[in-house]
């Protein structure tokens, strides 16, 4: 195959193009706006021929319901405009790049915040297989931060370190693609001498370090040298907490001095917990980035940035050389300033009850964001030109040190006693005191989702980013395996998308202001997440309800404006099937994914907005909150088996629970009276809330295992549908 040349002669290293089903999309769209508009006519008149309170009550909760799920689906329409697909063609660049010389640095940032929810050997196994790319690696410098503060992780990187000498050579030597250990070893590898031995080493960290966290911190017996001596004493000291103790900075490996078993310079480790105070407010993420950022400033400042979840494991060696081949071609696109990876998990069970894959969030959508202004920045996988931290294309915003800047040249030893005191300085808790540090320069404070707001802030002060979706993913991550989990990782996400909703730097005014109408609106989209509670919590009780008393509240089947809503609701369905489907998923996986939509919009949506509402208004609340990682042997195997997991009491479940008991009511009294003609689509949609509900049902009555609903929330739900019958009947 010849090479692809651009115009100006040079190899071609990624090309683009739109999807065809693009004008069928935009046609789509059209007759659907005018079915909406139909709609809207509908409920006027009923509003308008409303003889009493209780129907002007229906119809404008009917009108609201519907009017927020036509907005929703406006702003849907953005990622279906433009969708763009790109591919790297990464035979080309050893054209570009002719030695190891000018490959660019690239400094790649992995965060944790506690050992027991994120095990530091899952933290570990990352590291390793982005250490082992298939890039030079004296470019590489791994920074891990621990906001735990933790003994026990720092000790699992010294570990690491050791282990890492051998393991990259074996991984570049025998071309190994699945470069971490726990990944490699689980997988159907080739045995050999030489493979038993590596793997033997492994083993032998792995069980050291899940010994040290058994016992819950380094003894000597552990200790190796007075190197590591010196770097445990600082816990030894009693004033030292999570909440309250100094910088630590830990130089585990230096490329310039370390070498693997062959001889081959080894990538710089530096392990990082920023100093905190309770006299100081922490920012979570996005503060433990910022100090990242500044500390990597002052050690290599690569012009790259890489930044991964401690449970994102690479999956592909040639990743980082791919990725560059975007930021090779920066002359046509002198404002790229990041390229997002999709976050693709392994270990989904083969329906993925919990539609934890978010395939529309991550892989889909952001195709269509790829054609518009660029997809969001997700948090993790995410390649960043250093230069995006520090203002617009056209506006640099200069740090209060100029070493911080991203074009300032690193020319001493990383672990120089200048260099290191410089690092503990920008580590320091005040340090951003009366600086622009989360506001003007680095990740952006303000939200609980500082990825979301971080990547809209980014695009629009004028950068561009582009969607990396290869066919073998670039990274790998955990799942969580229980719904409580799941929900909970949703509301955390729906605290921080009101809390962007309601700033000044509201997707609806200042996105539209600043990257036009389309691609406002895709960060629109999510921007209102939250209220999708609104018509999801109104068209699972109200129908029901009225079919209990008999009220018709829909078209009958007779009358034509009961195909506009059919129309509405299959075609609308019918679309995301096909998508999800042309996408590689299943319709059993997106069947799940619809019916977690279903889920989270009477659980995790407005408990999330509550928690918002509390927060503005002062009332405590629990804050940020970690999601497990660490996986029950009996929940796992429930999880494999596709078995929906409660188990806790959480306040969450009760709402979920009246809906799934009064959709059943509703559904076998109408069965037993039926009136197929006046009735039919309140039927219809209590029977696919019942259809949605079987895990449900199942969880409360037909199982005794430890997930199974708990009996407190079946009664206390059973209870408040007796309530809203009765309640209904004295209305009606």
């Amino acid at each position: 195959m010849a090479p692809i040349i651009n115009p100006a002669g040079k190899p071609k290293l990624h090309s683009q193009r739109k999807l065809r089903r693009t004008y069928f999309n935009r046609a789509f769209a059209a007759i659907y706006s005018l079915a909406i508009l139909a709609l809207v006519y509908h409920h006027a008149l009923a509003l308008i021929q409303s003889k009493s309170f209780l129907s002007f009550s229906i119809s404008i909760s009917m009108l609201i319901a519907d009017f927020v799920l036509a907005f929703m689906w406006t702003t849907a329409q953005s990622f279906r405009m433009n969708p763009t697909v790109r591919e790297v063609h990464l035979e080309n660049l050893e054209k570009v790049i002719t030695s190891k010389e000018n490959f660019p640095g690239l400094d790649i940032f992995i965060c944790t915040a506690d050992p027991y929810k994120e095990p530091p050997l899952s933290v570990v196994n990352t590291a390793l297989s982005v250490m082992a790319y298939d890039y030079p690696p004296e470019k590489i410098s791994v920074y891990v931060s621990d906001d735990g503060g933790s003994e026990l992780t720092l000790f699992a990187f010294m570990e690491a370190a050791k282990f890492g000498r051998s393991w990259l050579p074996f991984c570049k030597q025998n071309n190994i693609l699945d470069r971490s250990p726990d990944a490699y070893f689980k997988s159907n590898y080739s045995s050999s001498s030489e493979t038993q031995n590596i793997k033997e080493m492994y083993e032998k960290m792995r069980t050291k370090i899940e010994s040290v966290m058994e016992k819950g911190k380094v003894t000597d017996e552990y200790i190796t040298s007075g190197e590591e001596h010196e770097a445990f004493t600082i816990w030894k000291q009693g004033s030292f907490t999570r909440q309250q103790h100094p910088s630590v900075i830990q130089v585990l490996l230096e490329g310039s001095e370390d070498r693997d078993i062959e001889g081959n310079p080894m990538p710089n480790l530096i392990y990082m917990s920023r100093e905190k105070s309770k006299s100081y407010p922490h920012h979570f993420k996005a503060g433990a980035l910022n100090a990242l950022l500044r500390v990597s400033a002052v050690m290599t400042n690569a012009p790259i940035v890489l930044t991964l979840d401690c449970d994102m494991y690479s999956n592909d060696p040639q990743t980082a050389k791919k990725v560059l081949c975007y930021y090779m071609d920066l002359p046509d696109n002198p404002n790229l300033g990041y390229i997002q990876c999709p976050q693709i998990y392994h270990g989904l069970n083969k329906s993925d009850i919990y539609g934890s894959e978010y395939k529309p969030l991550f892989q889909m959508n952001p195709i269509g964001m790829d054609g518009l202004r660029g997809p969001n920045y997700v948090g993790t996988g995410c390649f960043f030109n250093r230069r995006v931290f520090f203002g617009g294309p056209s506006s640099f915003v200069q740090p209060e040190i100029a070493q911080l800047g991203p074009d300032s040249v690193v020319n001493m030893p990383i672990n120089g006693k200048e260099v290191m005191k410089l690092a503990d300085q920008v580590a320091a808790c005040n340090y951003e005191d009366q600086t622009n540090w989360g506001s003007k320069i680095g990740f952006k404070y303000g939200s609980l989702v500082e990825d979301y707001y971080t990547g809209f802030r980014l695009l629009c002060e004028g950068w561009h980013s582009i969607f990396h979706d290869p066919k073998r993913p670039a990274f790998l991550g955990d799942v969580p395996i229980s719904l409580y989990d799941a929900l909970g990782q949703n509301k955390r996400w729906c605290v921080g998308l009101l809390e962007v909703t309601f700033s000044k730097y509201s997707t609806i005014i200042y996105g539209v202001k600043s990257m036009g109408f389309l691609a406002a609106h895709s960060f629109t989209h999510y921007a209102f997440w939250p209220i999708w509670t609104i018509p999801i919590a109104t068209y699972a009780f109200l129908p029901s309800l009225a079919l209990l008393n008999g009220i018709s509240i829909f078209p009958k089947v007779s009358d034509p404006w009961f195909y506009l809503y059919a129309f509405l609701f299959l075609v609308a369905y019918g679309q995301e099937c096909v998508d999800f489907i042309i996408s590689g998923s299943t319709f059993e996986r997106w069947w799940n994914d619809q019916r977690m939509w279903l889920i989270r919009g009477l659980t995790s949506y407005p408990f999330g907005t509550l928690e918002y509402f509390n927060k503005v208004l002062g009332i405590a609340t629990k804050g940020f909150s970690l999601t497990s990682k660490v996986v029950d042997d009996e929940q796992g195997k429930r999880y494999d088996q596709g078995v929906f997991e409660f188990g806790v009491e959480s306040p969450m479940f009760v709402p979920l629970s009246t809906a799934a008991i009064l959709n059943l009511v509703a559904f076998l009294y109408g069965f037993l009276k039926i009136n197929l003609d006046g009735l039919f689509v309140q039927m219809f949609i209590a029977g696919f809330g019942v259809l949605n509900s079987i895990p449900i049902y199942e969880a409360m009555v037909l199982r005794s295992d430890k997930g199974r609903m708990p009996t407190k929330i079946t009664v206390i739900s059973a209870s408040l549908v007796v309530v809203l019958c009765v309640s209904s009947m004295f209305l009606h």
